[in-house]
C-alpha cells in the first residue's frame, strides 16, 4: 500500500486503551484525564477484522502500544490473533514494563517478537517524580526478564527533556554489557509535550560521546520497523539509537499510520486528519478498504512542529492517541 508521496505503508501501531498505570508529565497531568468509556473501545475481534483487511492491503508490521497495553485484559489473545494472520511478519509492544514481568510468558506463547520498554531514569526518586508512582523496580525487573529469553528483540526507549544528562548517560550505560538498543525519541509538541524543555540529538550525543568515547554509524541488519537510525558505542555489546522527528525530520521515508483505541485511523502524529473506522465495522470489508486506502492517500507529506497555528492540529494527549 502506498500513499500519495509514494511512500510505502507497511507499519500499523494498535493503541489497545488510552488508560495508563502511570502519570508520565509528557503524557498526562497528575490527576489522570477522563478515560474513553469501555463502549467505545474497539474489541479485540474488531481490531482483528481491521488488521486482517490492513493485511490485504500490504500492512505486516503490528506494533501494540496504549495508554499502557498491559493494563488491557487478554492482550494475549489479540497477540496470538494478530500472529495467526497470514500476512503479518511482526508483532511486538511498547510498554512502560511495570507489569510486563508477570504477563511474559503467557504474551510469548502467543508469539510476541519484540518489546519496547519506556523508561526516562534508573534513578528511583526521578522516576517516581517523572511518572508519579514507584514502578521503577517492576521495570527493570521486566527488562532483565525480556532480556533472558533468547530471540527476543529487546529496546529501551527514553524521551530525553533539558537537564537529564545523568540520566541519558546511565539509560545508554544499559547496552555495555547487555544486548539491547537504548534509543532517545525527541520530546514532540503534541498534548502536555508543548510546556516541557526538549533535548536534541546533537546534545545527546555530545554528552555520551563524553561519556563513552566516539560514535561509529550502524551499518549492520535492520534493528526495526521504524525511522531509528542506530548507532555503535566502543567496547558496548548493545546499540544506540536515536528518533529524532524535530532535529532530523525523516517523514519522506514514514511508513506508518495509527489506529486509536477508539477507531480512528491516524495518519500523521501531528494532525487529526484520518478516518473513523469503527462506525464502519457494520458494513462490509470493501467499504472499510475504501475508507482506509482514501485516508492514507491523504497522509500529509510532512509534521510542521515547527510553524505555529497549524490547522487540524493534534489537540490530544499521547495517551488517547497511542504511544
Amino acid at each position: 500500500m502506498t500513499d500519495g508521496e509514494g511512500r510505502t505503508i507497511d507499519y500499523l501501531r494498535i493503541s489497545v486503551t488510552d488508560r495508563c498505570n502511570l502519570r508520565c508529565a509528557y503524557c498526562m497531568p497528575e490527576e489522570g484525564v477522563a478515560w474513553m468509556p469501555h463502549d467505545m473501545i474497539l474489541r479485540y475481534e474488531e481490531i482483528l477484522r481491521l488488521c486482517r483487511i490492513f493485511g490485504e492491503m500490504g500492512v505486516s508490521k503490528f506494533k501494540l502500544t496504549g495508554g499502557e497495553p498491559l493494563v488491557r485484559r487478554g492482550l494475549e489473545r489479540l497477540v496470538a490473533g494478530l500472529k495467526a494472520l497470514p500476512n503479518t511478519r511482526s508483532v511486538t509492544i511498547t510498554t512502560n514494563g511495570v507489569l510486563l514481568e508477570e504477563r511474559l510468558p503467557a504474551l510469548l506463547d502467543a508469539g510476541l517478537d519484540g518489546v519496547n520498554i519506556s523508561l526516562d531514569t534508573l534513578d528511583r526518586e526521578r522516576y517516581r517524580a517523572l511518572t508519579r508512582r514507584d514502578g521503577l523496580g517492576q521495570a527493570l525487573a521486566s527488562l532483565d526478564a525480556a532480556l533472558a529469553v533468547p530471540g527476543l528483540n529487546v529496546k529501551v526507549n527514553c524521551v530525553p527533556r533539558e537537564g537529564g544528562r545523568e540520566d541519558w548517560i546511565a539509560l545508554a550505560g544499559l547496552a555495555r554489557e547487555k544486548l539491547l538498543a537504548v534509543r532517545f525519541i525527541e520530546l514532540m509538541p503534541i498534548g502536555r509535550g508543548r510546556g516541557l524543555s526538549p533535548c536534541t540529538e546533537g546534545e545527546l550525543r555530545g554528552a555520551l560521546e563524553a561519556a563513552y568515547g566516539p560514535m561509529a554509524p550502524y551499518e549492520g541488519p535492520a534493528m526495526g520497523n521504524g525511522p531509528c537510525r542506530y548507532a555503535a558505542l566502543p567496547g558496548f555489546a548493545g546499540k544506540i539509537g536515536f528518533i529524532s522527528a524535530m532535529s532530523h525530520q525523516f517523514c519522506h521515508g514514514c511508513n506508518r499510520v495509527r489506529l486509536t483505541a477508539n477507531g480512528f485511523l491516524k495518519t500523521c502524529l501531528q494532525y487529526e486528519t484520518g478516518v473513523a473506522l469503527r462506525p464502519l465495522l457494520t458494513q462490509d470489508d470493501s467499504a472499510i478498504r475504501a475508507a482506509i486506502e482514501t485516508a492514507v492517500q491523504n497522509k500529509p507529506a510532512a509534521h510542521q512542529f515547527a510553524r505555529q497555528g497549524v490547522e487540524n492540529g493534534e489537540e490530544h494527549n499521547m495517551n488517547q492517541i497511542g504511544g
